[in-house]
């Protein structure tokens, strides 16, 4: 039993609901593996401003068993993670306060990937706080990349600022495994694509990935890199492009309330 599982007993499970996101869930899973056409693409379940019986039942169901989920928010993830089972592999996928690093790798033993990191003293933070679980492997991580230049999107600039922080990861966190490049991209671009043309975001990150592969061979140790791009506007476009890992939130669990209006224990607690 994990050590979750006191908290979600008392977690009421909708089965109209739970029937509606195995639904779409299975609808998601399929488009992936179509996309895919054989290889193996990761779908991270993107959970933030959603209840935690939303990922339990996801979680829970024999057909579906989702071990990966994403959050935005360090706080909710934290405060999720403490309820639910150990079992979940835990993503982070959005923007991360330096101040947030070691409590966030701290408090969440099961945090299986940090795909936002956009600076060395983030990746210091995060391989400090992963030291406090001394018979965990390494964290895995993923270097933001910002693709299309939006002074709005967090991630390091294409060349020398992904090299510098690359190189700070492999040599300087062993409580990190640097395991591949993430961008979230321009979303206008992505709704705007036409079938057949490539999208550039995706082309810069594979095209980054590939860079620092060749440069970074020594201290990769023969290592590769994965893509993490896509999610629900673009997936299958990010996958045929060479796509390892997936984000897919909305098409999932629907429409997400504001953040201000979303508290995890008061879902709880109200039997959502």
């Amino acid at each position: 039993m994990s050590d979750g599982n006191s908290a979600d007993i008392e977690m009421k499970i909708d089965p109209f609901r739970a029937k509606t996101l195995v639904t779409q869930i299975h609808g998601v899973s399929q488009r992936v593996s179509k996309a895919a056409n054989g290889r193996n693409v990761r779908l991270v379940a993107v959970s933030k401003l959603k209840p935690p019986a939303d990922i339990l039942a996801l979680h829970r169901d024999p057909a579906v068993k989702q071990e990966h989920f994403g959050e935005n928010y360090a706080q909710e993830l934290m405060e999720k993670a403490e309820m639910l089972p150990k079992e979940i592999k835990w993503h982070f996928i959005g923007g991360l306060q330096s101040n947030k690093c070691k409590p966030l790798a701290t408090a969440v033993s099961n945090l299986f990937c940090v795909s936002s990191i956009d600076s060395n003293k983030k990746a210091t933070q995060l391989n400090l706080g992963r030291l406090t679980h001394p018979d965990l492997p390494p964290l895995n991580a993923h270097i933001q990349i910002n693709t299309s230049g939006e002074e709005s999107k967090s991630g390091v600039t294409p060349g020398p600022e992904a090299t510098t922080l690359a190189k700070h990861i492999l040599t300087e966190c062993p409580h990190l495994n640097l395991i591949g490049l993430m961008t979230i991209g321009a979303i206008a671009r992505s709704k705007e694509m036409k079938e057949g043309e490539e999208n550039e975001d995706f082309r810069v990150l594979r095209e980054e990935r590939d860079r620092l592969q060749e440069e970074l061979k020594e201290e990769l140790k023969g290592g590769k890199l994965e893509l993490s791009m896509g999610m629900s506007e673009d997936f299958e476009g990010a996958i045929q492009m060479g796509s390892d890992e997936v984000r897919v939130g909305s098409t999932i669990f629907g429409e997400r309330p504001k953040k201000e209006d979303f508290k995890v224990k008061g879902e709880v607690e109200a039997g959502k």
